[in-house]
Formats: C-alpha cells, structure tokens, sequence
C-alpha cells in the first residue's frame, strides 16, 4: 500500500502568522517597552512620596490632622525608630554603669538627649528640622548601640541586669509610697487653720453678743422635741463645726419635712461653745438642734467602756505618736482620731439617748442629697442596724478587717461575710436594748486589749458587736468613696448620702476637686466669719 506523500502546503493560519509575524513582533515589543517605562516611573515617584510623607510631613513640622501618635503607628515611622532606640540606649545606660564604664554610658546619655530634642522640636514646636539631623541621629545612636553589643551587652546580660533594676526600682517606689501615705495621712489630719480661725471666732462672737444665748433660751422650747418618737432624729458626732453644719444644712434643704427634724450633735469640750454659737446663729429650716459634749456624759469611763481604758494607756499613746518603722500597721490605722472618744459613741447611742426608738446615724464627713424620711419606716425584720453593705469586692470581707489566724476570730465569724460601712446607718435603738449590742462591743474590746483580733478603728469592732444583726439597705443609700476614688456618675446622682470616707476630705486642699463641688453648695461662703478667716 503506498504512503500518501507529505502535504508541503501550509495551512491558511498558519500562512496568516507568517505573514503577519512582522507586524506582531515590533508589537509585542512596544507593549513591553511601555510596561517597563510605567514600572520604572512608579518605581521613581515611590521614594519621593515617602521622603515627602514620612520626612516632609510626620518629622519636620506636623501638618493638620497628624500627630505623633499617628505617625508612630506608620509602618515607616523614623519617630518610632528614635523611640525604639532612645529605649534600648537607656537599658545600655544602666548596664554601662553597673560594668564602670561611664564613659560609654555619658556618650549613650549625649546622644539621648540629641534624639529627643528633636522629638521635641517635631512635637511641640512644629518646628521644621532636616532629614539630614535625623539621619544623622538615627546613624550615631545606631553605632552607639552596635557597640553597646560588641561590648557583651547581649539580650541574656540586659535582662539579668533589667531584672536586678527592676527590683530596686520596686522597692524604691514602695518607699516613696509609703512616704506619700504619711505625708499625706498627716494633711488628713491636720486642722486647716481657716477652719482653727473660724473656732476662734465663734468663741469670742459668744461672748460678745448676749443675744445669741438668748436664742438658746428660747430654743428650750424644742425641749420636747428631742423625745418626741413621732419625729426623725439623727446623731452626729463630730468636733469639725462647718462639717458637722453641712451635714445639718444638707439633711434640711433636701428634707420634705424639716421641721420634723431633730439632730443631736455631741462634741467635745474645745469646740463645744464656738458649735453653739454657729447653730444659734444660724438657722436650719425650722429643725430643732441639740448640742453636748462628750465630757458630760461621766458615766462613759474607763471602768465601764474598755475601749476608754485601752485609749488611756500609755503603750497605746506610744503606738500612736512614737512613729515606730518597725509596726506592720499601715499608717491609716495609726490616725490618732482613734484616740478621741467621739469616735466611739457611736456603740452608745442607746444609753446617749435613753428616750428614743429609732435614729439615723450620720458621720460629719457626708453630704445629703436627698429626703431621708423613708428610712425611719424602714422595715428591719428584727435587726438591730440598717446598712449598705459593702462587699462587691473581696476586699470589703471580714478577712480584711479581722485576724483570722486568730482561734477565736476563727471560731465564730466567716471570713467571706460581707462588711458594711458606717457613715449612714438606721438604728433600731429598741432592739438594741434587747439584744444587749454594747454589752457585745464590750466583750469584743476587753478580748482585743492585746490588738491580736483586728486592726485599729471603729469598723472592726462594729462588725463583730453587729454580727448577724444588720438588715442591708439599698446601695443608693449610701454611696462611698468621694474621699479616696473616683465614683461612678451615675451612683452619685442617685445617692442619697455622698460619704467623703478617705483621706482627700472636702474640706482640705487635698481634697478631690471634682467632688467639692456638692459640698461646697451647703457653706455659705458669703458669711462674714468666713470671709474673715478666708475659708474656701
């Protein structure tokens, strides 16, 4: 069979290409010229972009819109490269030192200090500065920091020596922590003397004008009042005569009813006249207002209170004032403020006011904001004290307050029990009676005369001799922290009383501004005697 000789003939597209070929090829080449000369344009235009945004715009003057925060976060940032290498030159620094190289360690320190002067141009002045300074900045602290390495300053090395820094630096700062908790415990305690004037000037206001104790006479007619368990009455016990008068002022204005109110104010012996002489100058809403002193009341002694034989002895005056290092105590709980009497009254107020059934305890350091008058028909369910309990964190647990290693803390309380705060509190001054609460307290204080049970104060007694005898109130009630911390806006809003517990009182220059507003509001700074002794 024969083979079919070969077809030499070319298909039609294939003699289309060849004809065509010379045409294609300059073509083809012309389109890969064009994509080269766009690639290679772009590719010059890039740089110069980034010189501009990166040098022109984010380092030398900032333009609108753009701060250094913004452009740290640049992937191209030479900010965040000075950063990142002034950091590393200050661990060098350290290390330097330690190694007695100071040589090296006061070049590390110059070249600092030209980076961040030209940060600080960038950043503040909005000043221009060249490329060619940060350049050159960039490039000297780099060799510093080659050499740094070639001088064994490795990662291990500046960690071990970081670590040993770190750990000064702690306890440097607990030291100065420490010394900032004294010093400042020690303006907490210190009487403003606007406020040592204004005392001053109401003692001898008394014995000026003879018409202030004819007020007083005349107010014998609220004498009634006072036993009167159809009214509302409130305690306080303070020797602060402006705090103790916000307290009334704001209880008043804000009362539906003010002229139910009775208040009873117990002070001591200083500060008893010149308190007498501000509330009968002043009036109140028509409340009626009772004025003591805490030295009257003589069957409070030390053979009946414990507590007053523990504050007369002298190893507890020592604890006090002796300002021993070696105490584990923390400097809150050394405040001499526990050595007045005053501050324990508040165990006795059945026995301070013998006619009465139920009565609202208030300290001199709240503002009221609103009518108080529901809480004296506040069903306790057979507790002793209404309170607002104060253990959303476990920090306000009876572990934090009592010594739980102790056998008998121990034995009869919870240590996760909820602590309450005293400040404002409903007393039920009958079944206080009943179930002997002071006779508690006292039982609880002769136990504690060696300090082995509980930290120094008033809370911690409080919740032993109340144990299972507090009804909690609703937290709006009483709203803590205005002396110390910031407080949640909207709790102060709807709070009934604002404690300034803490340190940073209202009344002190240490105080927190932005809280001394809702006292100020009950001063009338327009007073002449307060003028004279520039309070404010």
């Amino acid at each position: 069979m024969r083979r079919r000789a070969f077809d030499f003939r070319r298909p039609a597209r294939r003699r289309w290409f060849l004809e065509h070929r010379l045409l294609l090829v300059p073509s083809l080449l012309g389109l890969l010229l064009l994509v080269l000369m766009l690639s290679s344009h772009d590719k010059e235009q890039r740089p110069v972009t980034f010189v501009a945004q990166t040098f022109q715009n984010s380092i030398i003057g900032f333009p609108d819109g753009l701060n250094v925060t913004d452009e740290m976060l640049d992937a191209n940032s030479v900010t965040r490269q000075l950063v990142d290498q002034i950091s590393l030159a200050k661990a060098y620094i350290i290390i330097a030192k330690e190694s007695n190289n100071l040589q090296f360690a006061g070049d590390l320190s110059i070249q600092i200090r030209n980076s961040q002067t030209l940060l600080s141009i960038a950043a503040t002045q909005r000043a221009a500065v060249s490329i060619e300074e940060y350049e050159t900045a960039i490039r000297n602290m780099a060799i510093l920091i080659y050499q740094a390495q070639q001088l064994h300053y490795d990662s291990a090395t500046t960690l071990v020596k970081m670590k040993g820094q770190i750990q000064s630096l702690e306890e440097k700062s607990k030291l100065e922590t420490e010394k900032s908790t004294k010093f400042g415990q020690i303006a907490a305690e210190d009487l403003p003397k606007g406020l040592y004037c204004f005392g001053i000037k109401l003692t001898m206001e008394w014995f000026k004008r003879p018409s202030i104790h004819r007020r007083i006479v005349d107010a014998n007619q609220h004498l009634l009042k006072l036993r009167d368990n159809n009214l509302q009455h409130f305690c306080i016990f303070s020797d602060n005569i402006l705090a103790a008068s916000v307290v009334v002022n704001s209880t008043a204005v804000n009362a539906l009813h003010p002229d139910r109110l009775v208040f009873h104010l117990v002070t001591d012996d200083v500060n008893y006249i010149p308190m007498r002489a501000w509330f009968s100058m002043n009036s109140f809403r028509g409340s009626a207002i009772e004025i003591q002193k805490v030295e009257d009341f003589s069957w409070i002694n030390s053979s009946y209170a414990p507590v007053l034989k523990q504050l007369q002895d002298a190893n507890t005056h020592s604890f006090y004032f002796s300002g021993n290092k070696d105490s584990q105590t923390p400097i809150k709980f050394r405040n001499p403020k526990y050595l007045s009497m005053l501050n324990h009254l508040r165990f006795y107020i059945p026995e301070l006011f013998p006619a009465l059934h139920r009565i609202v305890f208030l300290d001199d350091d709240v503002v009221v904001q609103k009518d108080l008058s529901e809480l004296f028909s506040t069903n306790l369910n057979g507790n002793v004290m209404g309170a607002v309990e104060t253990c959303m964190e476990t920090f306000h647990r009876f572990h934090k307050y009592l010594n739980f290693s102790h056998p008998l803390i121990r034995a009869h309380f919870d240590p996760d029990a909820c602590g309450w705060a005293f400040g404002m509190n409903v007393m039920d001054l009958s079944e206080w009676r009943r179930r002997n609460v002071t006779g508690i307290y006292h039982y609880w204080q002769k136990k504690n005369a060696d300090h082995m049970l509980w930290k120094l104060g008033t809370l911690p007694p409080g919740l032993l001799a109340f144990y299972g005898l507090v009804h909690t109130l609703e937290p709006k009630w009483h709203v803590l922290g205005l002396g110390y911390t910031n407080v949640d806006p909207s709790l102060i809003s709807d709070g009934a009383v604002l404690h300034y517990n803490g340190n940073m009182k209202p009344w002190l220059k240490i105080g927190m501004e932005k809280y001394k507003g809702l006292w100020d509001k009950y001063v009338d700074y327009t007073h002449p005697l307060l003028q004279q002794c520039f309070v404010r």
